[in-house]
């Protein structure tokens, strides 16, 4: 089962741990190309993906067309408040 992480470019924090062991965290530069992200990683194999909750609002995918899919596991990590 392969695992990715998605997150906004500009954004230092969110999953900066997964990162920096070496799993798959992917760079979204445009929010608004977000579904079209996730619809790549599901065409590589990407059975579980992670992504942060900045990103998550600039998908209408995640509910139409993955929500139902038994593939296809989407998690929105909830906003780390940094203090």
């Amino acid at each position: 089962m392969k695992i990715s992480w998605l997150k906004y470019k500009n954004d230092e924090t969110s999953f900066k741990f997964f990162k920096n062991i070496g799993f798959d965290v992917f760079d979204i530069e445009n929010l608004e190309e977000t579904d079209s992200k996730i619809a790549e990683l599901v065409d590589k194999q990407y059975r579980t993906i992670v992504i942060s909750n900045e990103v998550a609002g600039f998908s209408e995918d995640i509910i139409k067309k993955y929500a139902k899919n038994d593939n296809v596991n989407i998690i929105i990590a909830p906003i780390k408040n940094v203090t």
